[in-house]
């Protein structure tokens, strides 16, 4: 039995990992570590409660005292660093936050794993360290030598983790691995990111926010294919070695905002733009051709067919997202469970 600890696991992408290991990996044990801020929501994991092969603890991966105790406590043989600080909104107003978290317990964690045997830590990066690429070029793509050009306080604290990380490989022989994504949508996604609140807003019959004229480009990937990747790089990833993992779709988020209605059966009528973003990135594009060549990866999941089913996520789950935009899943931990 391996015991794989999975921080964030409370979070959009670690729920999903830590539901499609346990799932796929019958001889694997999951330790998730999560604080349980504002995007951490217990109940996504508590149906795995009481389970063997499932562990949740309370804890910040800054706090360097409880991620020692809890190294001493089980015999990691890997880290999969979901943790972060992760709305490029919310690191324009707190850039601090995301620096202390997504840099700091970085260290920390990589600390832990040197002190423990040099146990093997997987680095969950994103697409935005590299910055944007121009519109009227679609034949750019990210590749894992494009340099790093940070445009936000969030990507900025991410390009340090991944510097960090792999001087650690360097440094210390510390066995890594990093994944750039491109923007992840599926199920549990909280509802401040485009598709969720899109998704959800409509559902509320709210107006539909979208910054600038709505023409900046993501490459919009399935977060269960994302999940799949990470599970390849673990078993068979170079270590010290990047992988880009993208979805080759490539939408507007006018597109993505007017296929969503259509879903739904909306029209456009509620769609009002706002003030575009501080910095905006026009577009994001990933080249995942290191991850098909070498470890035979490649997305199975088209846009059209993840937005249909995360849509019918959403409508079929109004009691996961409908505390979450409320506030109240905020009280949900404390009254069950007190301050543990």
């Amino acid at each position: 039995m391996k015991t794989i600890l999975v921080t964030g696991g409370a979070g959009f992408i670690g729920s999903n990992f830590v539901y499609y290991m346990l799932r796929t990996h019958p001889n694997v044990r999951i330790v998730v570590l999560d604080a349980l801020t504002y995007a951490g929501n217990f109940q996504t994991l508590e149906p795995l409660l009481g389970q063997a092969r499932f562990r949740f603890v309370r804890g910040d991966i800054t706090d360097r005292a409880a991620v020692m105790r809890l190294f001493d406590e089980e015999r990691f043989d890997a880290v999969v660093n979901f943790a972060a600080e992760s709305h490029v909104d919310r690191s324009i107003d707190t850039p601090e936050v995301f620096l202390k978290t997504n840099v700091l317990g970085v260290q920390v964690l990589l600390d832990a794993c040197r002190a423990h045997g040099n146990v093997r830590f997987h680095q969950v990066s994103t697409d935005e360290v590299y910055g944007d690429l121009p519109l009227d070029r679609p034949d750019l793509f990210f590749t894992e030598e494009t340099p790093l050009r940070t445009s936000s306080p969030y990507s900025a604290s991410k390009a340090g983790a991944d510097l960090l990380t792999l001087a650690y490989y360097r440094t210390f022989g510390t066995p890594v691995t990093i994944s750039r994504c491109s923007n992840n949508y599926g199920p549990y996604h909280f509802p401040e990111k485009l598709i969720p609140l899109m998704i959800t807003n409509a559902m509320e019959g709210k107006k539909l926010p979208v910054y600038g004229e709505g023409k900046n480009v993501r490459d919009w990937l399935f977060v269960k294919d994302h999940c799949r990747a990470i599970d390849l790089i673990l078993q068979g990833g170079r270590i010290g070695e990047v992988y880009n993992v993208g979805g080759h779709n490539e939408r507007s988020n006018l597109e993505v905002v007017r296929a969503i209605l259509h879903l739904l059966g909306k029209d456009d009528s509620d769609i009002i733009f706002v003030r575009d973003r501080p910095g905006h990135d026009l577009r994001y594009a990933i080249d995942p051709t290191k991850m098909r060549t070498e470890l035979g990866w490649k997305p199975e999941t088209t846009f059209e067919t993840g937005l249909r089913q995360t849509v019918a996520w959403y409508r079929e789950h109004r009691d996961w997202w409908e505390p979450v935009k409320s506030g109240a899943y905020l009280d949900y931990y404390k009254a069950h469970y007190g301050d543990a």
